[in-house]
Formats: C-alpha cells, structure tokens, sequence
C-alpha cells in the first residue's frame, strides 16, 4: 500500500505541478497588464514621423498616418458605421488614463467620446483616424480624399504638428 500511496502523492505533485507552470505564462496572452500606453518606456499614442514628398505627420503607435475630417472640426463625430470602417477611429484601450506624446504634442491631445461610448484620440479636438488605404505604416495615401458616407461628405486630411494638411481634394467614393 505504500506504493500505491507514494504514486497518487506523485502524480498529484506532478499535476500540481503543471498547473503551477501553466499559470506563470511563456505564452503571449496579455490580459490582466496595464495598457502599453501607460507603462514606462512604452510607444507613445501619436508621434512626428517625416513622410517623403508630405513632411511632418502625426502616426500612432504602429507609424500608421494620422487623418481628420474637415467636417469633424469642432470635435462632433460624424464618422460612424461604414465610414469607420475605412477610416478607423484612433481609439483607447479600456481604462487607459489618456493619450500619450512627447512634449511638443501631449498638450494638444483629448479624447472626444464615440457615439459607441469609445475614447477617440483628438488633436486640437479634431478626432483621429487612420486610413484603412494607407498599403503600410508611413505612407500618406488619404491626404484630400472626399468621400460621402449615408449622405455626409467628408473631406480628410493628414494630421500634421502644424494643424491638418489642407491637401487639395482628391476623388473619392460614395458609400451610402
């Protein structure tokens, strides 16, 4: 009997054991950490790349180009539905404290809440978005587009230190 009673005390140690390793990780799930945005030495929310042939934009935290919408300027968001899904919002993750930049920009950056009840990155209180167009991170494809969506035209521009672009108009589509 004392060896059948030494094999369950193994066996139980083992799975102990294994559980135990499981729970420490080695895998990529993330949940239960503080949001990127809010740890030391993390991306910041919008930064100052230079494009070629454009010049200094603001991108998020990947180096996608930074747009707003000329009708959005006083901060209403009017891009809801199929249109954010072209032009994707700039959102926070849940419980994130607020965007992030460095110090020629943190000042000029809000939030402005989505119909959805999501936190929309602004700057300036224009709300951003990237463009679902743009073929990689630092490319400037949306600088001018128009396009209408359920009856609202839109004009967008690339988000600059300086303010929005003013690009001249480039042709669009209508996705009523």
């Amino acid at each position: 009997m004392a060896t059948k009673r030494t094999y369950t005390a193994i066996v139980s140690l083992a799975l102990a054991l294994a559980v135990a390793l499981s729970a420490c990780g080695g895998g990529s799930d993330t949940a239960g950490s503080e949001p990127a945005a809010s740890t030391p030495g993390a991306t910041d929310t919008v930064a100052i790349q230079s494009v070629d042939g454009v010049g200094d934009v603001l991108v998020d935290a990947d180096g996608a180009a930074l747009y707003s919408a000329e009708q959005e300027a006083d901060g209403e968001i009017l891009c809801v539905d199929a249109c954010a899904s072209i032009w994707l919002p700039l959102t926070l993750p849940a419980g994130a404290a607020g965007p992030t930049a460095d110090d020629e920009l943190a000042d000029r950056l809000g939030v402005v809440e989505r119909p959805d009840g999501a936190e929309q990155v602004s700057f300036d209180g224009e709300p951003l978005y990237r463009f679902a167009e743009d073929p990689e991170p630092g490319t400037v494809t949306g600088d001018g587009f128009t396009d209408t969506f359920a009856g609202t035209e839109f004009i967008w521009h690339v988000a600059s230190p300086s303010g929005a672009s003013g690009g001249s108009p480039a042709p669009g589509g209508i996705y009523d």
